[in-house]
């Protein structure tokens, strides 16, 4: 069994920390090494003092199989696992034997307790890597199919006119194979410690992060990929769709390259408003005050549940028979607050624009200004 130095420095450092005892002669350490094979053997890691001569292995040595006075055992016990034993050997009385050390016995149980979390973090580290071994030949198996479907589309591409019907679908189509493609090159950089928008490492993100060196973008190229989604997904289900009117001024002013996480905001929204409103509810995405709101004309949620869905791992009792893991809505607010904005929830969304529903559910999600916009709004002193 390969230990970790720390490991084996705690080690000693624990059999040193009894060598003041003037009644101990030796300690040794041994951890169990099954070493491929289905008997188990216990192996020598440390020892007290350092410079005695002992075998590396209990089975090498024949006389500690025989019973001695001055020797006794302290299993190392972790989860009803034996995972080695402390070894100690004392200078008895005359005539009597050791007795059972209390402090030997805490040794051996501190000693357990460490060796145990070092296994369970091993065992956790060689998982992840399989994992990411795992997932790097999926992204890599991938990316054939993904770059035929993009050549395949731009083929067809070719052969329609530019006022043809069709051509925004084909369009649409190579846009969506673009996005998916980001998320494989987000893939294939996990662990290597780059898939942060910023250093605040307590962030998480819902989708795949945009660069930090990503050309500055305005609301309506983020939100325009994702209403074209929207509109197309309507149009498969059969429910109507109500997308922007008119496009807000605030809308056009460029943007960090951070502000993308509102996109991300938004698509987890319509992905939820599409998967949790009624079959053939009107849903639709409107544009207010420094506000995208998402909404649909369904069964408003309970009030009960209206702030509860915004913690992790919570969710609504209309979604409790469908797939899901609690965790969009919280990251979402969490994301709107970091960047300065805000999400909330209103049950009747004709309260934000006369336009929409008199019942449903209506996720405002409020976007903060630009630096430029707040100079503007910001009266000069």
């Amino acid at each position: 069994m390969q230990l970790s130095e720390r490991f084996l420095e705690l080690a000693t450092q624990q059999l040193q920390s009894l060598a003041a005892d003037q009644s101990l002669a030796r300690l040794a350490l041994y951890v169990t090494d099954r070493d491929h094979s289905a008997t188990p053997t216990l192996t020598l890691v440390a020892q007290w003092p350092r410079d005695a001569s002992l075998p590396p292995a209990i089975s090498e040595d024949p006389g500690l199989r025989s019973v001695a006075p001055e020797r006794r055992w302290y299993p190392l016990r972790h989860d009803s696992h034996l995972l080695g034993v402390l070894r100690a050997e004392q200078r008895p009385a005359p005539g009597q034997s050791v007795a059972h050390d209390p402090r030997l016995q805490i040794c051996a149980e501190t000693l357990a307790c460490i060796l145990g979390l070092e296994l369970e973090s091993r065992r956790l580290h060689d998982q992840l890597n399989q994992q990411r071994h795992q997932l790097n030949l999926v992204v890599h198996q991938l990316r054939n199919p993904l770059t035929a479907l993009r050549t395949y589309a731009q083929l067809l591409l070719r052969r329609l006119g530019p006022d043809d019907q069709q051509r925004s679908l084909v369009e649409s189509l190579i846009q969506e194979q673009g996005q998916l493609d980001r998320y494989l090159k987000s893939l294939d950089r996990l662990g290597q410690g780059d898939l942060r928008l910023e250093a605040d490492a307590s962030t998480p993100l819902l989708l795949p992060p945009v660069p930090a060196d990503a050309p500055d973008l305005t609301i309506t190229d983020l939100l325009n990929p994702l209403i074209q989604r929207a509109s197309a997904t309507a149009s498969l289900q059969n429910r109507p769709w109500h997308g922007p009117g008119q496009w807000p001024e605030w809308t056009e002013a460029a943007r960090p390259a951070a502000d993308a996480v509102m996109a991300e905001i938004v698509a987890n929204l319509l992905e939820n408003a599409f998967r949790y409103s009624p079959p053939g509810c009107d849903l639709g995405l409107s544009l207010l005050n420094h506000g995208i709101c998402v909404w649909d004309a369904g069964p408003g949620i309970p009030v009960e549940e209206r702030e509860r869905i915004f913690q992790e791992g919570a969710r609504g009792s209309s979604s409790t028979d469908r797939p899901g893991s609690g965790l969009g809505l919280a990251l979402a607010r969490r994301l709107a607050v970091n960047r300065g904005g805000s999400l909330r929830l209103h049950t009747n969304p004709s309260d934000l624009d006369a336009n929409l529903p008199a019942q449903g559910n209506a996720f405002l999600l409020k976007v903060p200004p630009t630096e430029s916009e707040s100079a503007r709004q910001t009266p000069a002193t």
